[in-house]
């Protein structure tokens, strides 16, 4: 488990890494006091295009192993590019097409959880 700060600055770079390729809807989920969570923090945000939502996941890729020397555990759905995962133990990452992220509804599955919204 990493530490609050450290964990802190790479939730930051996860966050710039999607606003830097203009994805939008970003919240951070805080699951740390739900019991049956996976993992400590969600990051969910959307993209409007199978190429974004690659430039997105990329982005992030590339931002966190370069400030943070952390590659993602587990990588899922990057031959769809509708719902990609980034697994970092304590943060998973989300990248949703709008109307998969729609039709999941992760951010109501969980909506016991501290939200924090960021701009686009």
């Amino acid at each position: 488990m990493k530490k609050p700060r450290a964990r802190r600055r790479i939730i930051n770079s996860i966050v710039e890494a999607i606003q830097d390729k203009k994805g939008e809807d970003i919240i951070s989920l805080d699951l740390r006091d739900i019991p049956e969570a996976i993992c400590d923090f969600f990051i969910i945000c959307s993209g409007n295009s199978k190429p974004q939502i690659k430039a997105i996941t990329e982005e992030i890729d590339m931002k966190v192993k370069e400030t943070h020397k952390e590659n993602p555990y587990h990588r899922e759905g990057i031959t769809n590019m509708e719902w990609v995962i980034l697994d970092y133990f304590d943060i998973v990452v989300h990248v949703f097409e709008k109307e998969k992220r729609a039709f999941y509804k992760l951010d109501e599955l969980w909506s016991d959880a501290k939200l924090t919204v960021y701009k686009d």
